[in-house]
């Protein structure tokens, strides 16, 4: 069952053809449609019949669907182009990308590895390097990476989670369960993750936390289901809410401008009209946020600027709306918690050197030591997969600070140690073949 809006807002049920001789489940969408009072598609005649499950089926709610093959595998009496066709009639889907399947994912449900976070962010499933799916996913990742853009036409940001073993450390190339934490359901404010009793639990938990500022991370554990070839994902599925106010926002990204303001632009759009559209912005997210109104244009596009800033200042924002029938959104929805930010970078710091830009080099982090908070600096050559992490003296992975693919150039980041007690800290940056390791020490 997949559930979309239509141009004029109203909420819509499809129904496809359910891969699995479960006819109960096969009769949930008409039941529930039924149940509601809402209009049902169904793609089960020709020549619309179409075999698919939400597990394999991903959005980013701006006309991109993912799947893996196992979308062409079970639909084998149809071109691709037809396959194609029917999504986009169905499902509004106009880019439809799919991965080849995995050899040890017996469902084949790109739900066991990859989530979207946001329209521009992949949560990735990662596994030690050789095992078990892990060659495939890095495969189908450098494809996605290589071949396609965000909506915004921007190169997806990629973070990366644990794939984890079972307790004897065992992976599913060695017979365990397919333990998963990308199989998770957003509910409005709240992320539903599966956990299992296991030592990585924890870091998948933070990995959450740290990508999505906000949202109450709800961890549940489905050590005794997992065995049935699914977690949380795989058994649920959310409905929209009626007459949703939908924003689309490509957002600001960092610049050495400090003449000209800082266009923020958003699509806009609902069922009963937008009452009014505002920008909030501040420098210093424990300050109050000023408010900007936004001015409407042709296409349902709202924009404001907000006021040129010094080098070194870094922006914080989002957008808020309100439709006529009253009902207010934010963009991030976890606002203010969750924004969006930007930094006024230095020029040299933008127009880097040739010679700087040769080589590898992760630069000592500065102040150092420090109290709470450390800048640091590091310069990659080549497009690539580049990791940055920090580790306390025992090993224990502290933070990730960068785990996705980045351009030729030099980056700045900041580690926050407000939680962490004072001592000894190592960052180490990867990428390809390269290797760096700096000590840094926290004094509180």
């Amino acid at each position: 069952m997949g559930c979309l809006f239509g141009i004029s807002d109203s909420l819509k049920i499809v129904d496809w053809i359910y891969n699995r001789p479960r006819p109960l489940d096969d009769a949930v969408s008409v039941a529930f449609a039924n149940y509601k009072g809402l209009p049902i598609y169904q793609t089960t005649s020709a020549p619309n019949d179409l075999t698919a499950t939400g597990g394999n089926f991903m959005v980013d709610g701006n006309g991109t669907g993912f799947s893996s093959n196992l979308i062409l595998n079970e639909n084998s009496g149809k071109t691709e182009a037809q396959i194609d066709t029917i999504m986009r009639k169905y499902m509004g889907i106009k880019r439809y990308i799919k991965m080849t399947t995995l050899p040890y994912d017996q469902i084949h449900h790109i739900d066991m590895h990859i989530k979207l976070l946001d329209e521009e962010t992949l949560l990735v499933g990662q596994y030690p390097a050789g095992v078990a799916d892990g060659p495939q996913i890095e495969t189908n990742l450098q494809y996605i990476l290589n071949n396609f853009q965000t909506c915004y036409g921007r190169p997806y940001k990629v973070i990366r989670i644990p794939m984890p073993p079972n307790a004897n450390g065992q992976y599913p190339d060695n017979g365990a369960n397919y333990f998963t934490y990308t199989n998770s359901v957003f509910v409005n404010k709240t992320v539903i993750v599966p956990i299992y009793g296991l030592s990585q639990d924890t870091t998948a938990l933070r990995i959450y936390r740290e990508a999505l500022p906000g949202y109450r991370i709800a961890p549940i554990n489905c050590a005794s289901m997992i065995s049935a070839l699914g977690a949380i994902h795989c058994i649920t599925k959310e409905i929209g809410v009626s007459e949703p106010v939908f924003i689309s926002h490509s957002k600001v990204v960092n610049t050495n401008n400090t003449s000209a303001p800082y266009e923020v632009k958003a699509y806009i759009k609902t069922k009963s009209g937008v009452a009014n559209a505002k920008v909030y912005w501040t420098t210093d997210t424990l300050q109050t946020f000023t408010q900007l109104a936004m001015t409407a244009s042709a296409g349902d596009t709202f924009r404001v600027s907000i006021p040129a800033q010094t080098l070194g200042t870094k922006i914080y924002y989002y957008i808020s709306a309100v439709s006529n029938s009253g009902r207010t959104v934010t963009k991030p929805l976890t606002a203010p918690s969750g924004n969006f930010r930007f930094t006024i970078e230095n020029p040299t710091a933008v127009q880097n050197s040739e010679i700087e830009l040769n080589s590898f080099n992760l630069k000592q982090n500065y102040p150092n030591p420090f109290n709470p908070t450390t800048n640091l600096e590091f310069v990659i050559p080549d497009l690539g997969f580049v990791s940055l992490k920090v580790y306390d003296l025992s090993g224990k992975e502290v933070a990730v600070l960068v785990n996705e693919k980045l351009s030729p150039g030099r980056y700045k980041t900041e580690f926050k140690a407000n939680n962490l007690p004072s001592g000894v800290y190592f960052v180490k940056m990867e990428s390809g073949d390269f290797r760096d390791v700096k000590r840094m020490v926290l004094i509180k």
